[in-house]
């Protein structure tokens, strides 16, 4: 009788694909104890310590902890410890930070919750612990505005406008807040439009849709319309939206006159021009009447796009009842421009 043995080739090509097993599984749940990779990958306890071993040789992961309780953690690409702070973090702030964060990197990957976070911080030189208890208490003072997933906004827009034809303005959120800047919606709305990403178009839409449903079983709305965009681009964020959100409701028609030179919103800081610019260049053509109409627009700075097809809608006599502004996103302070959507 022949005793076999596994070539060379074999055993290398074996334990390759072990040790990226490992890689994979504690990267993808940030940290992982020995135990739940014997289970993981259903190979004895001594055989899983030797690959752990050639790996922190390597440098690609690193243990922390003492037993019983150890963690080993994945080492990024600068050399730090994937997730290795995050046993320190307070369970209320990972799980406010893993729910509402996201960074999107300059190569264009998506990293969300602590891990996005940390990331942030590494690259911006910030210390981890310290940063996340911050941005907990600054992301609660801005969600503090929020009331069943919705930010009230109509007295800023009486503060800017001596006539405002909106009945109620309302934001899903805020386009940034102070010193970490983009929101998570305010990401992916700038990020879904600039790279006209389908994928991730359709999974903001799926996020938003609960807040929508709620706004208008709650002013009882009959008619939507959605205010058309000024840049032209093959995929239009609000054309999708339009079409995915999938609302039972009849639509106004919002169009936007084609003139010699397109200037969009974004592009003018003033308010008189703003407010000039929508006067001329929207045109509510719809003439069905109906009780309570929603307009929603994917973000509002000044708010004077919106304001002006609320103002036709009025003039023509559509509405009966209420005319209910909502933004995606909108400005906190002072209707500040947001020149980036």
């Amino acid at each position: 009788m022949v005793d076999y043995k596994p070539s060379t080739v074999y055993y290398v090509a074996m334990t390759t694909d072990t040790a990226k097993k490992i890689e994979d599984y504690i990267a993808e749940n940030r940290q992982a104890t020995a135990k739940q990779l014997v289970d993981f990958l259903g190979i004895s306890p001594q055989a899983l310590f030797k690959q752990l071993a050639k790996l922190q040789e390597k440098k690609k992961i690193y243990k922390m902890g003492k037993p019983p309780k150890v963690f080993y953690f994945i080492v990024d690409k600068n050399g730090s410890v994937e997730g290795s702070s995050l046993l320190n973090i307070d369970k209320s702030a990972q799980k406010i930070i893993d729910k509402n964060y996201i960074f999107i990197t300059p190569a264009g990957e998506k990293k969300e919750g602590l891990r996005g976070f940390r990331y942030w911080c590494n690259k911006t030189g910030q210390p981890f612990e310290k940063t996340v208890m911050e941005y907990v208490k600054t992301w609660r003072k801005y969600d503090s505005f929020k009331k069943n997933g919705l930010i009230d906004c109509t007295s800023k827009l009486k503060n800017t406008f001596p006539a405002v034809c909106l009945d109620k303005l309302y934001y899903l959120d805020f386009y940034n807040i102070e010193r970490f800047g983009k929101t998570k919606l305010g990401q992916l709305l700038l990020y879904a439009k600039q790279s006209q990403n389908i994928k991730m178009i359709k999974e903001l839409i799926a996020g938003i849709r609960p807040q929508i449903q709620y706004l208008i079983e709650k002013y009882k709305i009959e008619a939507v319309g959605f205010v058309p965009p000024t840049v032209k681009r093959e995929i239009q964020f609000m054309k999708e939206l339009e079409n995915n959100l999938h609302l039972n409701l009849k639509k106004i028609s919002i169009v936007k006159i084609k003139t010699e030179i397109a200037v969009p919103q974004k592009t003018l800081n003033k308010l008189e021009d703003r407010i000039e610019n929508a006067q001329k260049t929207i045109l509510v053509e719809s003439r069905d009447r109906y009780k309570n109409i929603l307009i929603i627009d994917d973000a509002v700075g000044s708010g004077a796009t919106i304001n002006e097809t609320a103002a036709q809608i009025k003039q023509k006599g559509l509405s009966g009842g209420k005319i209910i502004g909502l933004a995606i996103t909108g400005s906190f302070k002072g209707f500040d421009v947001i020149s980036e959507v």
